[in-house]
This record gives C-alpha cells, structure tokens and sequence, in this order.
C-alpha cells in the first residue's frame, strides 16, 4: 500500500493561532482525491494516538473544490512556551507521512468517492 506522503501532491503543517496546528494534505488530481480523501488515516483516533493528542481534539475537514484534506488539533501547550520545539508548526506532519493509505472503497462501509466520517 502506498504511504500518506506518496500519494499527496504536498503536505505542510503551520500554527493555526497560539492553540491549534494545522496540516493541509494537498491531492495532485481529483481521482486521487476522491480515492484517498476518506481513507482511515485521516481519523482522528489514528491522529491522535499518532501525535500524542486527545482524538477529540482532532477536527478533520475534507475540501473538495481545492482537493485537500485539512487536520487541525489543539496544541498541548500554547505557541511560544518555554519548551516549545516546533514555535511554527512546520514540522508535525512529519509523524503522518508513513501511514499506509487504503482507498475509500476499502474502507468498511466506506465506498470510492465518500470522504467518509469526517469530523466537522
């Protein structure tokens, strides 16, 4: 199976205020989109054990019209702390790039196309 960082045409994670990162996995294509848009790596119980924060911290939107999937989570500590280390965010999307991708389709009452339960 291909891995999250393979099949995305880019991924970058950023601050998204003091208390929140977030991660934009970017699609080169629609196909490729609506393959992998729902697949399980982007639940947020996967997320969250992944990054080490509460799954229900972690709010995963699916934006069709720009073919991205955004992952955003509430940061442990706020942005600048005395032990920051990653004050940016830039470098959290890092721990997801192995994760294997199965397609929507694979994915139990999942079907090709369905973003899936994605959390609003």
């Amino acid at each position: 199976m291909p891995k999250l960082g393979e099949v995305c045409h880019s991924v970058r994670s950023k601050n998204a205020g003091p208390f929140w990162i977030t991660m934009d996995f970017s699609f080169g294509d629609q196909e490729s989109f609506d393959r992998y848009a729902g697949a399980s790596v982007f639940d947020p119980v996967l997320i969250g054990e992944r990054l080490g924060v509460d799954a229900a911290l972690v709010k995963v939107f699916s934006v069709p019209n720009l073919r991205v999937v955004k992952v955003s989570y509430a940061r442990s500590k706020p942005q600048g702390g005395m032990v920051e280390r990653d004050m940016h965010g830039g470098q959290q999307y890092v721990r997801l790039l192995d994760l294997e991708m199965s397609a929507s389709a694979d994915r139990a009452g999942g079907r090709q196309g369905d973003p899936g339960p994605l959390a609003a």
